[in-house]
Order: structure tokens, then C-alpha cells, then sequence
């Protein structure tokens, strides 16, 4: 008898165990996309492989609680996202999120000299939005905006320095908003550098793509912001990761 009983709870045991296998895999496979399809049991990968033989160049992104991912998982702010772009393209860069919720154009001034100390091929600097938010003038935002270029520019001359467009919401009027949008292109032409686009086009005041303070993108809103900064950064990093890496 006790030796039937031990034979069926082996029997027992290995049912169990083969279905715990089974059910995780499956949930993995249907909660959460896969990084790539190596981790998938006997499937060969389909993401190109990033070049270990050469280092990983830093994409040091400064900006505001939108870029901090405010309201969501680590995993879910578009940094993160953009990094699942950079490896599925195959590209020998490495995302950093500096976003630090609140900050304004004069706040990005105040921690450039810590923004500096890191160590970056690439700096995608989104500012602004609390600017908009309390109205402030878009001639000072144009003048920190442009004063941060040339600090970045005189202390990291190599590095590649790119603007993301903000607007203004509609409540401080027409003339105001479009002096807000300017701002930025200003600022690009006189620094030399590339706009990428809005980073809330096709988000913003959509209450199903956003948070319930209608301002932060949830997780779906969250895909497209990343979708439109890999508009303008992917073309970019495509170039650059053809050229030495100069510290």
C-alpha cells in the first residue's frame, strides 16, 4: 500500500509540475510582449543582435514628469519603450531616463551641471511642459532653452543634442500657444539642432489615451508617445551609429 500511494503521488507531482510549466508559459506569452524570441522555448530569434564588440552609446533622456513616466511601471515609460525599438533595430545604443517630474526650463538650467557629469553619446532633452502649464513666456522659455543648448554644446561638443516640440494647451489662446510652438523651432535653428516631434501628437486631450489628470498618457497612450519620438530619433541613431564613438 504505501509503496502505490508514493508511485501516485509521483504520478501526482509531475501533472502538476507539467502544468504549472504549460501555465507559465502561457502567461508570459499573453501578459507581456517578449523582449525577443530567443526566451520563446525552441524558437529560433528573429531581433537582430546588437554588436557586443563595440560599446553601448548612452541616450540620456532630460526632461519632465512625462518623460520620468509619471503614473506608470518603469517599463512603461518611453525610454523603456524605445529601448525595445533600438534592440529590435540592432542598434548599439542604451537608454537613460533623467526625467524628473515638475521641472521647467529654468529647472533644466539648474541641473545641467549634474546632467553633464554623465556619461552620453546622445541627449534628448523634453522641456517645457510645466512652462506651458503656468504660463509662462515663450521668450523665456526660448532664451533657457537656447542657453541650455550652448551649455551642452561649449561642455560636450561631441555629443548629439536633440529638441522634442511642445505645445501649449489651448486655455492661455491662440497667440499664445503658437508664440509656445515657435519657441522651439527657434530654438533648434539657432542651435543647430534637430526637432523631433510633439511628444503627445495624437495623445494629448484624447481622455482614453491619458491618466485621470488628463495631462499623463497611460500605458496605451504611452505606446504612441514612443511611437512618435521613434520618428525622428531612429533616422537619427541610424546615422550615428555609423560614425566612431568619440569620447
Amino acid at each position: 500500500m504505501f509503496a502505490l500511494v508514493t508511485r501516485s503521488s509521483r504520478r501526482v507531482g509531475l501533472l502538476i509540475g507539467a502544468v504549472a510549466l504549460v501555465t507559465s508559459i502561457a502567461c508570459q506569452a499573453n501578459g507581456r510582449t517578449l523582449e525577443s524570441d530567443s526566451s520563446r522555448v525552441g524558437g529560433p530569434p528573429s531581433i537582430p543582435r546588437v554588436d557586443t564588440s563595440t560599446p553601448r552609446r548612452k541616450i540620456l533622456f532630460a526632461g519632465t514628469s512625462l518623460t520620468a513616466g509619471y503614473g506608470l511601471d518603469a517599463d512603461s515609460a518611453y525610454s523603456y519603450l524605445l529601448q525595445r525599438k533600438i534592440d529590435s533595430a540592432g542598434l548599439p545604443f542604451e537608454t537613460v531616463n533623467a526625467g524628473v517630474s515638475g521641472e521647467t526650463t529654468a529647472g533644466l538650467l539648474q541641473r545641467l551641471d549634474w546632467i553633464l557629469k554623465g556619461n552620453f553619446d546622445v541627449l534628448v532633452i523634453e522641456s517645457g511642459a510645466n512652462d506651458g502649464l503656468r504660463g509662462v513666456e515663450a521668450d523665456a522659455i526660448r532664451r533657457n532653452l537656447i542657453e541650455a543648448m550652448r551649455q551642452v554644446k561649449a561642455r560636450r561638443p561631441r555629443a548629439l543634442v536633440l529638441l522634442v516640440q511642445m505645445e501649449a494647451l489651448p486655455n492661455y489662446g491662440r497667440a499664445y500657444g503658437t508664440a509656445f510652438h515657435d519657441a522651439y523651432i527657434d530654438v533648434a535653428r539657432a542651435a543647430k539642432v534637430d526637432l523631433l516631434p510633439f511628444l503627445l501628437d495624437g495623445v494629448a486631450g484624447r481622455p482614453e489615451l491619458n491618466q485621470g489628470d488628463g495631462i499623463h498618457p497611460n500605458v496605451r497612450g504611452e505606446r504612441i508617445v514612443a511611437d512618435n519620438i521613434w520618428r525622428g530619433l531612429g533616422p537619427v541613431l541610424r546615422r550615428r551609429a555609423g560614425r566612431p564613438l568619440v569620447r
